[in-house]
């Protein structure tokens, strides 16, 4: 049976961190030891980030909090509250961002109404309540109460893609399933400061937002359908356990992203896609830039670096991850759902049947496949093949988000202009 992703909508909150000012801020703080201080300056630097979003609006330099939590503006100090005060604001500010995707995602298939919503999944790694972010959509957008609802948690920034493979599953399995997949993330809820590289990796590279798909195997007369899902796969590299890890700790959640992470996916980029290529005769021996598109987890620059090297891709096909990764910083599971936002944003190629198209017509006309990628604890890979179909609506390119925070800021009330660190 063959199952389709239907819409694929993102969500940012309104507060922006623009990458220099960031770093300025972590880099004044005084329990920095003089190592610590370059090691600010260059991650902050060589990120390849420009700005991102954060639910945390007191991290900003013009907070006027009474009681500040995060940061406060009077002395530049950014603060550490406790584990329990950040999953307090995590409920609350997830739910927003939970919401609003999976609305949008609902609003951009008119062939698909809340009703008809049969499986919810929802997913996150970095805050947890229950009743859940799964009760909150079901109660916001009106679905039905017995809907079957599903959170993946704590797996981290893979887990977009378990999310899709179970939606795929729960099609096959239900030619009338419709399912609502939405991941969201606040990963700068547990940014601190500190002398440790991977706490500072950490403040210069996480951001939050959220992203939502619909998924049915359904036939919606006039309504195109976006992607075909069509293989997924899973590897776990042979070494990498103690390089990637997301634990929690009495000030946050505590993450471990050690330098040789990079070396360990180009030591292993090319073994962890061969099942997912092998699923499709027509890749197999196929050069991987002839593979027209690849939408890539862009956990960090040094690992699109990697990938790009490995697989000999060229600069316009990691243009979507890079994109991502400067305009959005790394989301978590949320990251990869934006790349191939960003995919099926862009015109159609102009020759169809050229490389990357899909082999022998797979797909139809001008269909164009996709290898998917990404990475997590584990150290975990998840890929993904999918086709995009020919009747994709028309291109709207994401806009950069301080231009789009601008365009939103002037149809708003003066007090509610979103605020720049």
């Amino acid at each position: 049976m063959t199952v389709y992703l239907r819409s694929l909508e993102t969500a940012v909150p309104p507060t922006i961190l623009v990458q220099p000012e960031a770093r300025a801020v972590f880099a004044a703080q005084p329990g920095l030891t003089r190592l610590g201080s370059r090691l600010v300056n260059t991650c902050f630097d060589s990120a390849a980030i420009d700005t991102r979003h954060t639910a945390v609006e007191e991290l900003t330099t013009d907070s006027r909090a009474e009681d500040p939590q995060f940061f406060d503006p009077a002395t530049g100090l950014v603060l550490s509250p406790s584990t329990k005060i950040r999953n307090a604001i995590f409920a609350t500010e997830a739910t927003k961002l939970f919401i609003e995707a999976a609305q949008k995602a609902l609003d951009a298939c008119p062939g698909v109404d809340a009703p008809d919503i049969t499986h919810l999944i929802t997913v996150s790694c970095t805050g947890f309540f229950n009743p859940g972010p799964d009760y909150k959509i079901v109660r916001a957008l009106g679905l039905d109460p017995a809907v079957q609802r599903y959170h993946l948690g704590f797996m981290g920034c893979y887990a977009a893609f378990p999310a899709l493979r179970a939606a795929k599953s729960f099609c096959e399995a239900d030619p009338d399933a419709t399912v609502l997949v939405v991941c969201a993330e606040l990963c700068s809820l547990h940014v601190r400061t500190s002398n440790d590289p991977d706490t500072i990796m950490g403040s210069a590279l996480f951001a939050d937002g959220a992203a939502a798909a619909i998924i049915t195997a359904r036939d919606i007369p006039d309504e195109p359908a976006l992607l075909r899902l069509d293989h997924f796969e899973t590897v776990l590299t042979p070494v990498g356990e103690d390089s990637m890890a997301w634990n929690i700790g009495d000030e946050g959640f505590e993450m471990v992203l050690g330098n040789y992470v990079p070396h360990i996916i180009d030591d292993h980029i090319i073994g962890a896609l061969e099942p997912l290529l092998s699923r499709d005769s027509s890749l197999q021996g196929l050069p991987y830039r002839d593979i027209q598109h690849w939408g890539i987890h862009p956990g960090g620059r040094s690992i699109l670096d990697k990938v790009q090297s490995r697989l000999d891709l060229s600069d316009e096909q990691l243009v979507p991850a890079r994109e991502t990764l400067r305009n959005f910083g790394n989301m978590s599971s949320a990251t990869v759902l934006f790349v191939l936002k960003h995919i099926l944003d862009l015109p159609a190629a102009d020759d169809a049947a050229g490389a990357g198209s899909s082999p022998g017509g797979f797909g139809g006309p001008g269909a164009e496949r996709i290898c998917s990628m990404a990475f997590g604890p584990g150290l975990t890979v998840e890929t993904a093949l999918f086709t995009r179909l020919a009747a994709s609506p028309p291109a709207v390119l994401q806009q950069e988000p301080a231009a789009a925070a601008r365009q939103e800021s002037a149809a708003e009330p003066a007090d509610t202009v979103a605020v720049r660190v």
